[in-house]
């Protein structure tokens, strides 16, 4: 009886899983089709920046691209990578900056947020786009 417990929750995981990169696919296509888009409109790109966990200061980053949310906390590079901006800080990361690693995009923005604002990733990506370089 263990057993079969133990193999459904391995399928379930496993069918998560698969989901969870079907959905990172679907949206790179986005994010990478709006760096493309931004590029070609135009937009002009500038270099992001990260908040530390702590959340106190905006540190520099390695990353040109574009805020894609209103708090500025997720951006895409130019080449098309998706961000999530936050960093380890401390005093030399404030005076060098950090370097981020791209991270697999969500469909939906801010999905189990506390503050209430998912937004689906198309939506989120159309709105900056149509902002063009008018962005906080």
């Amino acid at each position: 009886m263990h057993a079969d417990r133990g193999q459904d929750a391995f399928a379930h995981a496993a069918r998560l899983d698969r989901q969870r990169q079907a959905e990172s696919a679907r949206a790179t296509a986005m994010v990478r089709a709006f760096a493309k888009q931004a590029k070609d409109a135009g937009i002009e790109p500038e270099r992001l920046r990260a908040r530390p966990y702590s959340g106190k200061a905006l540190l520099k980053t390695d990353v040109l691209g574009w805020y894609i949310n209103r708090a500025c906390s997720v951006g895409v590079s130019v080449d098309g990578d998706f961000y999530v901006l936050h960093g380890p800080g401390g005093l030399a990361a404030w005076l060098k900056g950090v370097h981020l690693e791209p991270s697999d995009p969500p469909l939906e923005l801010g999905r189990g947020a506390r503050d209430g604002e998912s937004m689906p990733m198309d939506k989120a990506l159309a709105i900056r786009l149509e902002a063009g370089d008018s962005w906080p």
